[in-house]
């Protein structure tokens, strides 16, 4: 088992929460909070469950639940888009590091379906 900080899910992880971060901190006040909160909370739980997944024997659930709190982030950064509180240039990176994410996070599911 590797150290969760190593792995390239984590790292990925962890540039979406410092993207997110930087996105938050230039939102309306209307949105800082609202909008910018729930994103920086998921994004937490996304490293969290990264963690969680590494240590435990049956990784599966811990990755679905990833899955589902990067839905929500997704769904978060489109509407942040839609509003017009980010620009496309940043919406397009954080898309990019939540594909990755989804990616790594869906192949170590499969892996550790496989091995079971």
């Amino acid at each position: 088992m590797a150290n969760h900080t190593t792995l390239p899910i984590y790292k990925a992880a962890y540039d979406l929460l410092d993207a997110i971060t930087d996105l938050a901190k230039h939102m309306p006040r209307d949105f800082k909070q609202s909008i910018g909160g729930k994103l920086r909370d998921e994004c937490i739980e996304i490293i969290t469950l990264i963690f969680r997944a590494n240590v435990s024997h049956d990784k599966a659930p811990h990755l679905i639940v990833l899955l589902e709190s990067l839905q929500v982030c997704e769904l978060l950064v489109r509407l942040s888009r839609d509003k017009r509180l980010i620009s496309i240039a940043q919406y397009a990176k954080v898309v990019e590091i939540t594909t990755s994410i989804g990616k790594q996070a869906n192949g170590w599911r499969r892996s550790a379906a496989s091995v079971s």
